[in-house]
């Protein structure tokens, strides 16, 4: 027989959506926000040649430039005042995650600061965001001026610069929070899946200008098409696969009543990483091509004994076998890496002792810790190679036509599963207000029978 939450998500439906006033409001203040984060990408700091600008970066279009200019929704290429986009609050919040796990301060502070310690840690990520922030903001305004984009160059421009990235930085980062908050779905993550979806027509139109052009037939362009489509099937299985764990508690007795003997599930994701992966992947290969390629702008410049650099770095580009392979190794690697560092199965199997829980056939403590290490370290196999698929058909495509088709794995995997989150969370609302619907109805009639 079907429970009561089941029942209710199966009458979801239109009505039921039309009803939800309080959903309603949370989608409108949702968009509204990612319109003026969409805004903010069009509007380019001041005291730059924007057309000297527009020249460099198309040099740099397929290095790691191009990938920030992706999340950014093109805002990198306008050197618009989001051009940092939300990144370094996205790199602090994975500082400070490693760093709960290895500094004992903040260990001790996420594991029994409570509400009090979840907050103290935010405080710190916004603090390093801060600092990261401004340190990229200086570097890249420092850039600028030394590449002669900046039109009045001197310590007022390169203040500038700095003071409105890193307050564009600090505006999304408020901004993300308050759509978590009285929005729906996560805010940063909504606000980098509105920025790939924002070039997705572009990408599109240049797809269909190859095909205009006669670089790929018509079926190349349907078996990318097909890719696709099988790549978001694919990501949804994987990313709803889970491995479920029966967890039993024992049976006691409470006066003369018997508490317990209940059982649940553990649920363990195939891909416990996420997308942290191949972006940590992407950046630390990008960056050694993008400095090539600034210092190849003018050879009198490159020291003999970098010589070899040009070479080398003209192998770490998209669809050359050496970048596939290496790509492959290290988003393995920090899938691996990344897990061990969110799931702590020794924390995990001790929480489980302290409340009674057990895992049926296997003894509490130690040995709950080594079959849970056992059981992850098996699924994380199997996640790391379904990132590594997903990011590597594109590269596949890249190979055979060239880089003037460029298509990120990485792109798919943030937009298909913040979609999926966000449609979770307008289900979990509408099913709140279902119940709020519920226990309105149910004190009325109780009103009534009085």
């Amino acid at each position: 027989m079907a429970s009561a939450a089941e029942q209710l998500a199966a009458n979801l439906n239109f009505s039921a959506f039309a009803k939800a006033t309080e959903l309603h409001k949370r989608l409108l203040f949702t968009l509204g926000a990612l319109i003026v984060y969409r805004l903010g990408t069009y509007i380019p700091i001041p005291g730059i040649d924007l057309a000297a600008f527009e020249r460099a970066f198309s040099g740099q279009s397929q290095g790691i430039l191009g990938m920030f200019n992706m999340f950014s929704g093109g805002a990198v290429e306008r050197m618009a005042i989001f051009a940092l986009n939300i990144m370094p609050y996205i790199s602090a919040s994975i500082i400070v995650q490693l760093m709960g796990s290895v500094y004992a301060p903040w260990e001790k502070l996420r594991k029994e600061g409570g509400e009090a310690g979840r907050k103290q840690l935010n405080q710190y990520t916004r603090y390093l965001a801060l600092i990261l922030a401004l340190v990229q903001s200086f570097s890249i305004a420092a850039g600028m001026q030394a590449s002669g984009l900046a039109l009045d160059p001197g310590p007022m421009f390169l203040i500038s610069s700095v003071v409105t990235l890193t307050g564009g930085t600090m505006f999304l980062m408020w901004l993300g929070e308050q759509i978590t908050a009285r929005g729906v779905g996560n805010g940063t993550s909504l606000i980098i899946f509105a920025g790939i979806v924002a070039v997705l027509p572009r990408t599109i139109g240049n797809l269909l200008a190859l095909a205009k052009e006669g670089q790929i037939n018509a079926g190349v362009l349907l078996l990318i098409v097909l890719v696709l489509v099988a790549a978001i099937v694919f990501i949804v299985f994987m990313e709803r696969s889970q491995r479920r764990l029966l967890v039993q508690y024992p049976k006691r007795q409470v006066g003369n009543r018997v508490m317990g003997g209940e059982s649940s599930f553990m649920p363990l994701k195939v891909n416990t990483a996420g997308v942290i992966p191949p972006i940590f992947a992407s950046s630390l290969l990008l960056m050694p091509t993008t400095a090539a390629a600034f210092l190849a702008r003018d050879p009198s410049k490159v020291p003999e004994w970098l010589s070899w650099l040009p070479g080398v770095t003209a192998q770490l580009t998209h669809g050359q076998p050496v970048f596939m392979a290496l790509y492959a190794a290290m988003i393995i690697f920090f899938c691996f890496l990344y897990t061990s560092l969110v799931f702590n199965p020794d924390e995990t199997a001790e929480n489980l002792r302290k409340y009674g829980g057990f895992l049926p056939g296997i003894r509490p403590g130690k040995r709950t810790a080594e079959y849970l290490d056992f059981v992850l370290t098996r699924i994380t196999v199997i996640g790391a190679a379904y990132i590594t698929i997903v990011c590597l058909l594109p590269e596949f495509l890249i190979s055979n036509l060239g880089n003037s088709f460029y298509f990120g794995g990485t792109s798919i995997l943030i937009v298909v599963t913040v979609t999926m989150d966000t449609v979770a969370q307008i289900q979990s609302h509408l099913l709140a207000h279902q119940y709020d619907g519920l226990i309105k109805k149910s004190k009325m009639r109780g009103a009534r029978g009085r």
